[in-house]
This record gives structure tokens, sequence and C-alpha cells, in this order.
């Protein structure tokens, strides 16, 4: 198994004491020399699998990567994943992930440091009525450890560093989904979650603002959570024969306030960070707004049930079997909006970074000021 290792930056330790981001995209500006991106599985290029060495994953394997590169990369994905779209619309190469070449390459139009499985959360998080598993070495943190370390490889000097990322994007996530996610495995209730979303938020925040006063950032795009209440793996989980439980699209209703409030807490803190870092580029991408947009209304995009996996088993929501290479594929990936139960398609993620790059859901919009 390969080491997923950086060496350790005094920030990461200290932010734990502190709290216990299609085409038609094409013509865009070319605003940023490079991308940095952080978060986990929606937008992982490679990393996991490259962290997981010659171990056996269906990350590794077709139907994964079926529809764009048609061979698996280690997208958790049937094609590109968002953080791809935004390179092409920046008129940049594919953003590559950080760990295969985390020693010698140069990255000189960016690097991916996003993880499969990531939480924004460190490993030794002992957050309210929660006890120290909900964290993963992959974490925010770890991430960031590895920016810092790249940094110091590649451009050395304070220097260098501020003017390395002063006309760099960096891109905060999409992260904090795989911190809810692990709450509920361990056992913790829907009532209580409300208590780590502000953890979830300030280690968010305090990254951000870490990378604005000490190493020059200028652009941010800071995305928000999708609906986790539509996402068909929970949809199967949480399983309520109570109708008042879900929404007219068939959403669950609790599942979806949660994404709410995590989104509306990080919202606040996005605006607290303008008023202290005026000089600051901070996008606020709305994807929980972008997404529902295909779950209201899936037939304005070609999609079917925007609410059933593409890939995957039998059942209400194609979730009878996990998504590998003896898996069912249920038809064409561009005629879904949910690729595996817990991801969503290339069509899916294209719509959404539409709405972003071009959209009405980014605040400031994205290319404004470019």
């Amino acid at each position: 198994m390969t080491s997923f290792k950086c060496e350790p930056h005094t920030f990461s330790v200290a932010i734990v004491l502190i709290v216990l981001l299609l085409r038609p995209h094409e013509g865009l500006c070319s605003c940023y020399k490079r991308i940095f991106s952080f978060g986990d599985s929606t937008i992982d290029t490679g990393n996991f699998v490259h962290l997981i060495g010659k171990a056996k994953s269906k990350y590794t394997e077709l139907p994964y990567g079926m529809t764009f590169f048609k061979n698996a990369t280690g997208r958790v994905c049937d094609g590109r994943v968002l953080i791809d779209f935004y390179a092409e619309a920046l008129q940049l190469p594919l953003i590559p992930p950080y760990l295969p070449k985390k020693d010698s390459g140069e990255f000189p139009h960016g690097a991916n440091f996003a993880v499969a499985g990531a939480t924004a959360e460190g490993l030794n998080y002992t957050g309210p009525l929660l006890n120290d598993t909900v964290g993963v070495l992959w974490s925010l943190g770890m991430q960031m450890d590895c920016f810092y370390e790249l940094i110091r490889r590649i451009a050395p000097g304070d220097g260098a560093k501020q003017k390395f990322l002063h006309d760099s994007l960096v891109v905060m996530g999409q992260i904090g989904g795989n911190d809810y996610d692990s709450w509920f495995n361990s056992g913790g209730s829907r009532d209580d979650i409300k208590y780590i979303i502000p953890d979830v938020i300030a280690y968010i925040s305090h990254f951000i603002e870490y990378l604005t006063l000490y190493n020059g950032g200028k652009a941010f795009v800071i995305p928000n959570s999708f609906p986790m209440g539509c996402l068909a793996s929970y949809l199967s989980k949480f399983h309520s024969d109570n109708p008042n439980d879900y929404d007219e699209h068939g959403c669950l209703r609790w599942l979806n306030e949660v994404s709410q409030k995590h989104n509306q807490a990080l919202q606040w803190e996005v605006a607290r960070l303008r008023v202290y870092h005026p000089g600051v580029k901070l996008i606020y991408a709305d994807y929980y707004g972008a997404a529902m947009e295909f779950i209201k209304n899936p037939s304005r995009f070609g999609i079917g049930d925007p609410l059933v996996a593409c890939c995957g088993g039998d059942g209400r929501y194609h979730t009878g079997k996990e998504c590998n290479s003896t898996a069912k594929v249920w038809g064409d990936p561009s005629s879904f909006a949910n690729w595996d139960g817990m991801h969503l398609t290339e069509k899916a993620y294209s719509i959404i970074a539409q709405g972003v790059l071009n959209g009405s859901f980014a605040d400031p919009p994205f290319m404004q000021g470019c």
C-alpha cells in the first residue's frame, strides 16, 4: 500500500486545537495560471487509487470512467468530475492528482489534492457526542500539509510562494459530506448532527484564511453541500414508510435539512471572511441549488429519474448491489443524474459546473472581475 504521508505543517496541528470549498464553458478567459483543489471523492482524480497501491478497487475498473475516458482513471464517476470542467473552462489542461508525482512533479497548471473518503475534520477530531473515529488520515488538514510540501519544493521562499498563489485559483471542496456520513455510521442521531456542523465549517474556514494570510491566496471557489436527501444510497438506507418524510421530489426532507444547515453556516462564514479579507475573491458555489435544477425538472436536461443510480443492482433506487465490474449499468449515463448511489454522473457534474461558471449559482459570478 502506498503511504499517504506529507510532512506535518504546524497549522494542521493548531487547527485541531482551534476547532475540537460540457463544453459550453469554452471561450471563457484564462483568468488563472493554475488550479489547486482540495476535497473528497466528488473531485478526486486519482489520489485514492494511488494511495491504496496494488490493492483491488472498483474505482480502477470499468464501468468507472466509461463515458469520457473509456477507462477507469480513479475518478468516482462514469467520466469527468467538477474540477475537470473548471479546468476546461479556464483553458487549462486537466489538473493531475498530486500523489502519483508528489516527489518529482512540477505541476505547472496546479495539482489536485482531493482524496475519496476525505473529511474536513482531522484524524484526532473528538467533537461533541462522538469518539475519534469520525476523522480519517486523508482529511483536509493532511491535504493541506501536502500542499505546503509541494510549495516548499517548487516555490521556496516567501516571495515565490506569494507570487505562486497570486494567480492561482483554489477550489475548497466539496468537503464535509464524509464527516456527516461518518456521524451516521458511528451511530450518531439525526437530531444531534447539528452539533458537528460548526466544526466542519470552522475547519474549512481556517484553511482558507491561512492560505490567504500567509500564502497569498487571492481567489477561492467555496462549494456548499449537495442535497444529501436526494442521493440514492441515502434514500435506500434511510427508507421511511411515512410519506411526510419525503418532499414533493421524492427526497428525504430531514437529510436535505442537514445539507441546508451546513450551507447556511458556510454562507455566513464566507460573508464573514469577505469582511476581513476584502482583497480576496471568495466565490460561494451553490452546488445544492444547481443540483436541485435537475432534481426538480429532470426532463429539461434529458434525465429520467434523478433519484436512481445508473450503476448498481435492483430495487427502487438501483442500490441493491454496489457499482463494480459485475454490476448492472441501467442505461446511458447521460440520462442519469446519480452514478453509483453516492456520487453523481458526468452529466450531473456538467450541469452543476455550468450553473456555477455561467449561471446564477455562484456569488459573486464566477467570471466577474476576471
